[in-house]
């Protein structure tokens, strides 16, 4: 296969992924098993563009937000995202420059989709017996910063999932509602730690050696998918369950156990 198809292949994965709570992680490892390996700065590229399309699915939202800081709920609601995202990045860098995290590695990536499977089975099915709450508290705020933190320690148990499950457990049922939290923190987070990863590569290794045609098409790629996916995703969670996205998580990682036993 061509690098350029590959590329092409490798950004629509990310851009599937990386917002369903399926884990973007687990799957571009399986891919790139197939397809080819590919530089750290690729896999930070393609990442941007999915995080690029977020912002612009979410671009009327966060600009009534950012104007609309003399309504009451509106700055709540903002503090509420900021303190997210300094939860986030509080404990996150020191975790991250300690050197914290699980290999992205088949045997630890599988046994994330499974445990996060049975996680959002067990957190959807106590949400649901709390009603259709759709109010944010600052314990959630504080929640969904600390799981972002989690998520990037644990590759495979999907940044999308722990936080809109653990702020569905904690409250925020109306599963719109913890889409739309968890993504918006998302966004700022993202970026950060992509230019984060970036500014390592570049000091450590700098940039030289690219494929910059196949970065581009990737990164184009993962964005328009990645957009099409969370426009798909806010419609189907208003009126279905995430019982398939679970199930799915369970079977992937009990396939990658028995299929690949000695990893890669």
């Amino acid at each position: 296969m061509s690098d350029p198809i590959s590329a092409l292949l490798l950004g629509i994965i990310e851009g599937l992924t990386e917002f369903l709570p399926v884990s973007s992680t687990g799957h571009l490892l399986i891919a790139q098993h197939w397809l080819g390996a590919r530089s750290d700065f690729f896999n930070i590229v393609i990442q941007a563009g999915a995080i690029l399309a977020t912002l612009l699915v979410f671009r009327q939202r966060i600009w009534q937000l950012t104007t609309g800081l003399g309504n009451r709920e509106h700055r709540d609601y903002s503090a509420k995202l900021f303190v997210a995202f300094a939860v986030t990045a509080l404990v996150g860098l020191p975790v991250r420059m300690a050197g914290w995290e699980l290999p992205e590695t088949v045997t630890p990536v599988a046994w994330a989709l499974i445990i996060g499977g049975i996680w959002m089975l067990v957190a959807e099915y106590f949400a649901e017996k709390r009603g259709d709450n759709a109010h944010v508290t600052w314990t959630v705020a504080i929640a969904v910063g600390l799981a972002q933190v989690v998520a990037g320690v644990f590759p495979g148990t999907s940044r999308s999932a722990t936080t809109i499950f653990l702020a569905m457990l904690l409250g925020l049922s109306r599963r719109s509602a913890a889409a739309e939290f968890a993504f918006l923190v998302g966004i700022p987070t993202m970026f950060a730690a992509s230019a984060y990863a970036f500014l390592e590569l570049w000091m450590d290794q700098g940039l030289g050696g690219e494929a910059w045609g196949d970065v581009a098409i990737a990164f184009i790629a993962a964005m328009v998918t990645g957009f099409i996916v969370v426009k798909w995703l806010l419609g189907y969670i208003k009126r279905h369950r995430f019982t398939g996205f679970a199930l799915y998580r369970i079977a992937l990682g009990a396939g990658l156990l028995l299929l690949m036993p000695s990893g890669f």
